[in-house]
């Protein structure tokens, strides 16, 4: 169970390509420009289909704003420091309410469900505490460390 691999908490696709997303937007938001979805896909590998219905639903939410004609695409609405991963989760997933049991709790229930609380109260907190300029400021220093050379 302590297998790197093994991943308590889903990393659903939706969000994933969110957060891909929001990460290019991120990056490109001091220059005012909008980015096109082919730009976003040039740089990551979301599929076109699954961009367009992320992308519609973050300006509904109001995380994203988009500009119609040849200079067009998508802009962030708010700086990268204001908008949290947790933000964007709640936004793509939708509220997950706990699941109704109609079984009498007994101790040990009631025991599991409190560690279950815990470990999603510590989740939930890691993500409110991570902004899109964090994630921007992570990837620039990691790719500070990982230099690609070009032969």
């Amino acid at each position: 169970m302590n297998s790197p691999n093994y991943a308590l908490l889903d990393l659903s696709s939706k969000v994933e390509y969110a957060l891909l997303a929001l990460l290019q937007l991120a990056s490109h938001h001091d220059k005012k420009v909008p980015l096109t979805m082919s730009e976003i896909i040039a740089q990551q590998p979301i599929p076109e289909r699954y961009l367009e219905q992320i992308l519609t639903s973050l300006r509904r939410a109001g995380v994203i704003k988009s500009q119609r004609g040849s200079r067009g695409g998508f802009l962030l609405v708010r700086e990268p420091w204001q908008i949290t991963l947790l933000e964007i989760v709640n936004l793509v997933e939708g509220d997950r309410k706990p699941k109704e049991s109609s079984e009498p709790p007994t101790l040990e229930k009631n025991l599991v469900q409190d560690i279950w609380l815990q470990a999603n109260n510590a989740a939930v907190e890691v993500l409110r505490n991570y902004t899109l300029q964090d994630m921007c400021q992570e990837r620039d220093q990691r790719t500070q460390q990982n230099p690609m050379y070009y032969i």
